[in-house]
């Protein structure tokens, strides 16, 4: 009987402490999830200040001749044309979806005699003309393409300026038949 009565208090006592153990650790990782949910990076509203700041500084660029050049051609027909073309493929942008397109040139070059500046490559997608910088090494994968080649491209993010006549895209992503010409290794650059 005694024998039976120590047998039952052991078991009594393993179980308890495995349920003891089992609890605790249960609410350790109840804790851990809820520190990591409170350590999140919560998006930082500007505060009325800092508001006012980047609006003086955003009113001081546009009285100088560079913001008036600038929105003298955004409000030009070839500024607006470059404004239109981007609310055409900005849903592709935003998603980052292959866009189909078409070469137009793969000799646009602005006037001057560096050979190191960049280096452009023109396309068309859905009827419009955009533009893609490259330094001229990224430039040498696409020596074999001609113009009419079909290929596809990825754009993380475009922007226009007064000097370009075509809406700028980033150049993340082509591909020519089946193959990946360029793909922009955002590691380097710690993602940015």
């Amino acid at each position: 009987m005694k024998k039976t009565l120590y047998v039952l208090i052991l078991s009594l006592v393993v179980i308890s402490g495995l349920v003891f153990s089992f609890s605790s650790f249960a609410n350790d990782s109840k804790t851990k999830t809820e520190i990591k949910k409170e350590t999140k990076p919560v998006k930082r509203t500007l505060s009325n200040a800092e508001k006012k700041s980047m609006l003086e500084q955003r009113k001081k660029w546009e009285a100088s001749p560079d913001g008036i050049k600038f929105n003298d051609w955004k409000n030009s027909p070839e500024g607006k044309k470059v404004q239109a073309s981007y609310e055409k493929i900005k849903n592709e942008i935003n998603a980052f979806d292959k866009m189909e397109a078409i070469v137009t040139s793969v000799t646009f070059q602005f006037p001057t005699t560096n050979p190191s500046s960049p280096k452009w490559l023109v396309v068309k997608i859905n009827g419009e003309d955009y533009m893609m910088q490259f330094s001229p090494n990224d430039f040498e994968k696409f020596k074999n393409l001609k113009v009419d080649d079909k290929i596809f491209i990825r754009s993380r993010s475009a922007g226009f300026s007064h000097n370009h006549p075509y809406l700028i895209l980033s150049s993340d992503y082509i591909e020519h038949n089946n193959k990946v010409l360029f793909e922009r290794d955002l590691s380097k650059n710690d993602g940015c």
